[in-house]
């Protein structure tokens, strides 16, 4: 009797696209704390994330591994590139350029990908994966529309792109040995001081306040399921599919930021948009049947865990 069991390729997919359908659900969320100190609210919502992310290792029993020295920079690299710096430069960019401009930037992500993720692993790009990710992009345009913003406002727009590359780029190496639920927790973990420097030269004693109960409902969505849930999936994804295979995701997230609108009433698609959609669906298609690479295979998280010499596991009671 064969066994119903997905694929960990499969499972990686899934993943994937679940992750970049929670980040584009979430496009008019920040709207709503746009009157709440942009350093305070992201340190709350990383904060009751890396809570969450801990407890839930403990439950499950993972047991917390310290980090060596090289993994305690990439880890610090990536909570600085991937959250601090991604949401500063996000913000900076809104501030001085329209959504859709900064949309359609960060949509060509999935072609830097396919460029970058095989350099980085000592492979050459897929030519196959590289005319699926321009097949995404060119629908991710479509679905966000293209609009205006200033110089400055173009600049923090590719620097949102960069973070978001090197969100993924970063985590790759440290995944055989932390795996996702460990990256997840302490990369979460460490975006909480870095807010807290950053807002005390910013916002000074206005850094946190009391927020009204839709802000509270918007900072608990960025917390949980944005955050402790979209980059565990992540993660999650890239342990078992190849970077570059898994950016082409990353297109989902105009279509469901439209889907999003739709459903919550505050707009609906248009044809093109939908046209924009099916050329996303399109290239991810395309990027999946191409010739496969190989996939990290990560340790078990749970049951014991092979050290390097040298390394002593932290007890799984450890506070974070």
């Amino acid at each position: 009797m064969k066994s119903s069991a997905m694929s960990p390729r499969s499972i990686g997919l899934v993943c994937a696209a679940s992750a970049q359908g929670l980040i584009g659900a979430a496009a008019g969320v920040s709207a709503v704390l746009s009157d709440y100190p942009v350093t305070g609210g992201q340190m709350l919502r990383y904060a009751v994330a890396a809570l969450v992310l801990f407890a839930v290792l403990r439950l499950r029993r993972i047991p917390l591994l310290r980090p060596t020295r090289r993994e305690l920079v990439r880890l610090g690299l990536l909570s600085l590139c991937g959250q601090t710096l991604f949401n500063l430069f996000l913000f900076a960019a809104l501030d001085r350029a329209d959504p859709a401009t900064v949309g359609s930037i960060l949509g060509a992500t999935p072609l830097l990908l396919v460029l970058a993720a095989p350099l980085s692993g000592g492979r050459r790009p897929s030519r196959s994966v590289l005319v699926a990710s321009i097949v995404v992009v060119a629908g991710a345009a479509v679905v966000q529309g293209f609009g205006g913003g200033t110089a400055a406002g173009l600049v923090f727009a590719c620097g949102v792109a960069l973070c978001e590359m090197g969100f993924t780029l970063i985590a790759v190496p440290l995944l055989p040995r932390l795996g996702a639920w460990r990256i997840a927790a302490y990369a979460t973990a460490m975006a909480i001081p870095q807010m807290l420097v950053v807002g005390m030269f910013t916002d000074g004693t206005e850094l946190i306040r009391m927020p009204s109960g839709t802000e509270l409902a918007a900072l608990l969505y960025l917390a949980l399921p944005l955050t402790a849930g979209a980059f565990l999936l992540w993660y999650s994804a890239l342990a078992r599919i190849e970077p570059e295979r898994a950016g082409l995701f990353m297109g989902l997230v105009p279509v469901t930021a439209a889907l999003s609108g739709l459903a919550l009433g505050t707009g609906a698609p248009t044809w093109a948009q939908f046209g924009g959609a099916l050329l996303v669906g399109v290239g991810v298609v395309l990027g999946m049947r191409a010739e496969r690479g190989g996939s990290i295979e990560p340790e078990p998280e749970t049951g014991p865990v092979r050290e390097p010499a040298g390394q002593i596991p932290l007890p799984a009671t450890s506070k974070p």
